[in-house]
């Protein structure tokens, strides 16, 4: 038995039998990579975004969308988001709703407050325009 398991064991229960209090039970950690695919994952959802094929010395590495860093305390994250839109989306618009849909994703699955997110619109692609079979 690890010591850390010994000490919870021996840690009083409370009168009902159930657990400690939420305060008393330790602490939750999410890795910043994980905030980091649940801002790409908002980003991506947002109607007017674009997912684009990736590239490399000509040979296909699949399609990609959004692109973001996460940095910051969890009760100030500051993001920087690289996207592509899809033509004539309005792009202020657009950005607007992935904002806010990265600040409310971010809330009720990581309880993180977003400070900042920064965005840069890479490329705009056709809407409607078809993806060659490579």
């Amino acid at each position: 038995m690890t010591a850390e398991a010994a000490r919870t064991a021996t840690e009083p229960r409370p009168p009902d039998g159930g657990l400690p209090e939420p305060a008393e039970r330790g602490a939750l950690g999410i890795d910043r990579t994980v905030l980091r695919k649940i801002v790409e994952h908002a980003a991506d959802e947002v109607a007017g975004g674009a997912r684009v094929r990736r590239r490399l010395a000509g040979v296909g590495l699949g399609e990609h969308g959004a692109s973001a860093h996460v940095a910051g305390p969890d009760r100030e994250l500051r993001i920087r988001l690289d996207v592509v839109l899809r033509y004539p989306a309005p792009v202020r618009e657009t950005v607007r709703r992935m904002r806010e849909r990265i600040a409310a994703d971010l809330e009720r699955i990581a309880d993180c407050r977003v400070r900042t997110v920064d965005v840069t619109v890479s490329a705009m692609v056709r809407a409607g325009k078809r993806q060659r079979v490579e």
